[in-house]
């Protein structure tokens, strides 16, 4: 079954195209990686896709539904959820207190159930209570929940957007450069968690200029230059693509 898909997507900043009539179609528990030279759209598909663009034409499609004009709160609670290459927590709150706040947008509580403490309420709080400690467990950071976010090393950022991301009830998750900055050995972990997310029903799009993880950890890879899908199939396919050889290196040379 198709997640999501776009049909000629645009987005025209003035006479610039960013996006140039993209048809991008992942289906369910895919991984596809969204790569390409710096410039090239990558992250203004994404902000098309969650809703903080809006295109100049074209349609989004998510699980049959059109949500091309859809806010992104609704596409949110739809459940498509994104991290940032920088990371963006709320870096004065503890690790507890960021997924806290990324838990309530399910169950939602009422005014007055939090005022009147009503047992719905303590019913809701217990649940995303249980839910985030569930999360935070799967991702290794129970043991970080009262520290500082800010105070985090770079590699425990990185996995507490990603569990932030989780506690949405997401079913799809855009990953934007889930590696930038890990060590190898912590790349080879953040694989194998989006490998087991994978595994749990997610369907993931991801960009990632680590070429080597993103080709070991994606079915498909989607290229684009300039705004253009200049190429997409398996990662072997693309790395012998000479379209994206040129422009990834400007030469005739395999990107691997």
């Amino acid at each position: 079954m198709t997640m999501i898909e776009t049909r000629d997507l645009t987005k025209n900043f003035g006479g610039l195209v960013a996006v140039n009539k993209l048809n991008l179609k992942i289906n369910e528990c895919e991984i596809v990686g969204l790569i390409g030279p710096n410039g090239s759209g990558k992250t203004t598909v994404f902000n098309l896709l969650t809703g903080f663009l809006k295109p100049t034409s074209g349609q989004i499609i998510f699980e049959g539904k059109d949500i091309t004009r859809k806010p992104p709160h609704v596409r949110a609670r739809l459940g498509i959820s994104r991290t940032f290459q920088i990371v963006k927590l709320f870096r004065e709150f503890s690790v507890h207190n960021n997924m806290a706040t990324a838990c309530h947008l399910y169950p939602k509580i009422g005014f007055w159930e939090a005022i009147c403490s009503t047992p719905s309420y303590r019913r809701k709080e217990k649940q995303i209570s249980e839910e985030m400690m569930k999360t935070l467990q799967f991702l290794g950071l129970e043991s970080k929940q009262n520290e500082i976010a800010k105070n985090l090393p770079h590699g425990y950022q990185q996995l507490l957007g990603i569990a932030m991301a989780l506690a949405t009830r997401a079913k799809l998750l855009l990953l934007d450069e889930p590696l930038a900055g890990l060590s190898p050995a912590e790349v080879d972990k953040a694989l194998e968690i989006i490998g087991e997310l994978r595994r749990q029903g997610k369907t993931i799009l991801l960009i990632e200029h680590n070429m080597a993880a993103a080709m070991k950890i994606c079915d498909r890879l989607v290229v684009l230059n300039f705004g253009t899908q200049i190429a997409m199939g398996s990662p072997d396919e693309v790395s012998r693509n000479n379209d994206v050889i040129q422009a990834y290196l400007g030469v005739g040379t395999n990107v691997t």
